[in-house]
């Protein structure tokens, strides 16, 4: 579990410390128990339930039962015959992905109304705040509401574009408002 969750920040010239040996990652047992609970790693930022990303590192219900089940047992060492084997990691790039295509910039004081259909693809948050919460909802001419995404307690770490798991149609009409607890807007990328 660790490899495939957490081991992208946390192995040797990673973003964080090593966790990819138990004699690295046993002294931070606890520390990972109280992380996981508090949902504080892995750092994402999108609220679970609200919009659908590609590429959400969050763990599981049952993934943090067994990180929690294994703190309390005591954090023994696992038999080494199950360990897979270790992943590779390419040299981490220096720019971010880009978005291309067209963009849909929506502040927080102005709310966007659609003049004709369109789908979005991805959403990136601007001007946000460490603490600051951020929610982008799509309200459609039929009344339908689709809560696009929702960052709580926002953190300067979670600054990426979160990339919808399936594009989300907005048809001609639709009403897009941002609602944040400071300044903040999002930038929408369509097709």
């Amino acid at each position: 579990m660790v490899y495939k969750r957490c081991a992208s920040c946390h192995h040797e010239g990673g973003a964080a410390f090593s966790l990819m040996t138990y004699d690295e990652a046993r002294p931070w047992a606890k520390a990972m128990r109280e992380e996981v609970l508090e949902r504080r790693m892995p750092p994402w930022g999108a609220v679970e339930g609200v919009g659908s990303f590609r590429d959400n590192p969050s763990l599981t219900a049952l993934e943090i039962e067994y990180i929690v089940g294994w703190v309390e047992g005591g954090a023994p060492e696992g038999d080494a015959v199950y360990l897979p084997a270790k992943p590779e990691f390419p040299p981490v790039a220096t720019t971010k992905g880009e978005v291309t295509g067209r963009r849909l910039s929506v502040d927080r004081k102005a709310p966007v109304t659609l003049h004709d259909a369109a789908t979005a693809v991805a959403i990136t948050p601007r001007e946000l705040s460490n603490g600051a919460s951020l929610e982008v909802t799509a309200y459609k001419p039929d009344g339908a509401v689709e809560h696009l995404i929702w960052l709580r307690n926002y953190r300067e770490e979670w600054a990426r574009t979160y990339w919808f798991r399936d594009p989300v149609r907005l048809p001609a009409g639709t009403r897009i408002v941002v609602d944040a607890t400071a300044p903040g807007a999002a930038v929408i990328s369509l097709q």
